[in-house]
């Protein structure tokens, strides 16, 4: 299973750079524009509060690195990452395998896959919203990172949560679509309380930045993140199909030599 979720933790990565390239990046660029017209006019330029996977480093002032070696830089990052995720991928779906919903290992992987996404990547970007370069202030640095591990523990704890709700309900005999409909309606009260309790980013906005560029990054940085759950659990699971498949079409052909030798002159 390890070496299963290496590779589709390498495919994931990849997945996840192509869209960086494809649709971040772009954006990325537009908002170095308006930092560089900052510094062309004497203003403050801000630095981004991007808390997904590390795609950039934000450009301003001199340069330690090209634009082109923080792209490459970002790539193989998300390659790294996506390896680790992998593996971590794994390991969860070893231990939780007989817990999942669905009829084979594909579709048990595709549920663990959504249950991440679900809870590492999205309840923190509603929570703090990824922004690009141009938006957030460094003083609130450490107050924004420990929102966003907070809102990501919280994720974690609501994922974990709901299974054991499930088996407790299953043991008092309920229907499987009374309890499904009530593990739904804890996860959701669950998320909205996560969304009202924790305070948002406490960055403002500035007024040179479109909102349709803000929006657009956002996305693209969700659309990232998305990319590389999806081909993880997709792959894994196509990986642990076929592993399946193999079993069972060398098992008739174990069972057959076990007969032949049982039943030889040598063993009589």
């Amino acid at each position: 299973m390890l070496r299963k979720g290496v590779a589709a933790g390498a495919a994931a990565g990849l997945a996840a750079a192509l869209v960086i390239w494809l649709f971040v990046e772009p954006v990325i660029r537009k908002a170095l524009v308006i930092e560089d017209q900052r510094g062309a006019s004497g203003g403050h330029a801000g630095h981004s509060a991007l808390f997904t996977l590390p795609n950039h480093l934000p450009a301003h002032g001199d340069e330690l690195v090209s634009r082109a070696q923080q792209v490459v830089g970002g790539a193989v990052t998300s390659l790294l990452v996506g390896i680790a995720f992998g593996v971590i991928f794994a390991v969860v779906y070893a231990k939780a395998r007989h817990h999942l919903v669905g009829s084979s290992d594909f579709w048990r992987s595709i549920g663990l896959a959504a249950i991440g996404f679900g809870a590492i990547t999205l309840l923190p970007a509603i929570v703090i919203p990824a922004n690009p370069p141009a938006v957030g202030d460094p003083a609130t640095v450490t107050q924004r990172t420990w929102l966003y591990v907070l809102s990501l523990l919280l994720g974690v704890a609501i994922a974990l949560a709901v299974p054991f709700l499930d088996r407790a309900l299953a043991r008092r005999g309920l229907a499987d679509s009374t309890r499904w409909s009530l593990d739904v309606l804890a996860t959701v009260v669950a998320v909205v309380a996560v969304v009202a309790l924790l305070p948002g980013s406490p960055d403002a906005v500035p007024g040179d930045v479109p909102a349709a560029l803000l929006w657009e990054f956002r996305i693209a940085s969700l659309a990232q993140l998305a990319a590389m759950w999806v081909t993880l659990g997709t792959v894994f699971g196509l990986l642990m199909e076929r592993a399946t498949v193999a079993e069972r079409e060398a098992a008739p052909v174990a069972e057959r030599e076990l007969a032949a030798a049982g039943s030889s002159p040598v063993d009589a």
